[in-house]
């Protein structure tokens, strides 16, 4: 058994999370549960298939989340088998309509889907708003490529021991423009 994580005590989304978003990795937008408020609230404005679905939602997220049909559909199809929407075939596509059933949940947990889309707003104004992404994005990219090459390097230890090197280069370097 490992005495430390793999990670040594940090997460990898550790440097591009935003100050209210800290605890919440970039792939975790939403809690359990959560979709079926997101996609009744989307179908209140009009009936939509699938892919509109996610379409609308990534708009609305301004491309910082993408949904993935895994989510979407089966969240289509549990709202559809409590009642709270329906869906006809148009041209071959399952066209989903929020019920009067749906409504009345909606409305009924209004103060939650209210508390789920403010939450996604302020993490998405927190990453946009990042006042240096760039210098986030190419962090991010640093890790995720030290990382792989780590991997990938796992039976050449003297390249491995270089890919470390760099990393304290760039460190030194970063330290002796603050002093």
């Amino acid at each position: 058994m490992r005495d430390k994580p793999w990670n040594l005590g940090f997460e990898p989304w550790f440097f591009w999370a935003r100050q209210g978003a800290r605890r919440r990795s970039r792939r975790h937008w939403f809690e359990s549960g959560d979709m079926k408020y997101v996609i009744l609230k989307l179908l209140r404005d009009k009936p939509m298939h699938g892919y509109e679905v996610m379409k609308d939602l990534e708009q609305h997220t301004r491309g910082c989340y993408k949904p993935s049909p895994g989510s979407v559909y089966p969240t289509l199809q549990w709202l559809e088998d409590e009642g709270l929407v329906s869906c006809e075939k148009v041209e071959g596509k399952k066209i989903y309509s929020i019920t009067d059933d749906g409504r009345a949940f909606l409305s009924e947990h209004k103060s939650t889907v209210d508390e789920i889309f403010d939450r996604l707003d302020e993490m998405i104004d927190g990453l946009l708003n990042d006042p240096v992404p760039e210098l986030t994005k190419r962090v991010g990219k640093l890790v995720t490529l030290a990382y792989k090459m780590s991997w990938r390097l796992r039976e050449d230890p003297e390249k491995r021991e270089r890919v470390v090197q760099i990393l304290d280069d760039a460190r030194n370097e970063l330290e002796a423009l603050s002093g």
